[in-house]
């Protein structure tokens, strides 16, 4: 890889992960935000939700509706952007076959990208037929998070024998304190949750190398990127439940503190941690979405463009 780049791929890391560190230094979280009500970002012209990474860079706007647009798509529906409006980024992942000069061996390279987006809200001329229908809310979020767990295909054994939360994978088994211990069934299920997490990276399930190595989270790991992944995958099963009070845990301060020395250090692992926690998000709802999964290297190029999504 030529130095220009390996420039170009700290520079993309670089630009998303400041674009979640800005929010960490004013005190919030993304993934403890709530989409429930605005809905899962989408496009406006494909429908299509966002994924990894983009579904907090997109909700953490907090908009009234997570619809988005580019700037093409925008001029093909007839529409403008509104004076001094800001464009969102989002990333995606583009595959260039390449030839190794001295083996001559082809292999496919994964290059981040980036583009823009515009929220409706931010646009003028959108025909009222092109945007997409309001999102359903769910009208009863613990009777909804009841039936994700049930519903979890390989659902690890869960008790309620211990005072604290955690997950076993050398067992497989999650502990949750019982129901009634917390100050409400939110918060009994944002716990669950987060095991049920953990518990996707089990050798028997996605076999998540953090996981694999994990005996029980520890102190000292309370910002790994697993815990990131339990977290971020935690937010999201909230949301589709229909949760709609953002998390505010006790520690938030400490915690947004923490996450953001965690990215000065890691340029890589937000976006790194959104991809697993989608994976983990889609095991859990037994959603099936064919894409490639990138690990990040340094045969990851990083470049920027505009496409449809």
């Amino acid at each position: 890889m030529s130095e220009n780049e390996k420039q170009k791929k700290a520079n993309v890391y670089s630009i998303i992960t400041s674009r979640i560190t800005k929010q960490l230094e004013q005190g919030v979280i993304p993934w403890q935000k709530s989409f429930a009500e605005s809905g899962l970002p989408q496009s406006v012209v494909t429908k299509r939700p966002y994924r990894g990474i983009n579904v907090w860079l997109l909700a953490m706007l907090s908009f009234p509706r997570n619809n988005f647009i580019t700037t093409k798509q925008l001029k093909e529906v007839g529409g403008v952007v509104k004076e001094e409006e800001k464009a969102a980024l989002v990333t995606f992942w583009n595959w260039k076959e390449v030839t190794d000069e001295q083996s001559g061996e082809s292999k496919n390279i994964p290059f981040l990208r980036y583009y823009t987006v515009y929220n409706s809200d931010q646009c003028d001329g959108i025909p009222d037929e092109v945007l997409p229908a309001p999102p359903v809310h769910v009208k009863n979020p613990v009777k909804q998070a009841e039936q994700t767990v049930l519903l979890m295909q390989q659902k690890p054994v869960i008790k309620h024998r211990e005072k604290k939360s955690f997950y076993d994978p050398c067992l497989d088994i999650i502990n949750v304190p019982k129901i009634d211990t917390f100050e409400s069934q939110e918060y009994y299920y944002r716990s669950l949750f987060h095991q049920l997490i953990h518990a996707t990276g089990h050798v028997s399930r996605l076999n998540r190398k953090e996981v694999m190595l994990m005996s029980e989270l520890r102190a000292d790991e309370s910002f790994s990127s697993e815990e990131l992944i339990a977290e971020m995958g935690t937010g999201y099963l909230m949301s589709v439940c229909g949760f709609t009070n953002d998390f505010v845990s006790k520690d938030k301060e400490v915690r947004a503190k923490g996450w953001l020395e965690k990215f000065k250090e890691n340029k890589q692992l937000v976006i790194y941690a959104g991809g697993k926690a989608q994976q983990a998000v889609d095991f859990i709802l037994n959603v099936s979405f064919k894409e490639k999964t990138v690990e990040p290297s340094t045969e990851t190029v990083a470049d920027k463009d505009e496409v449809p999504f």
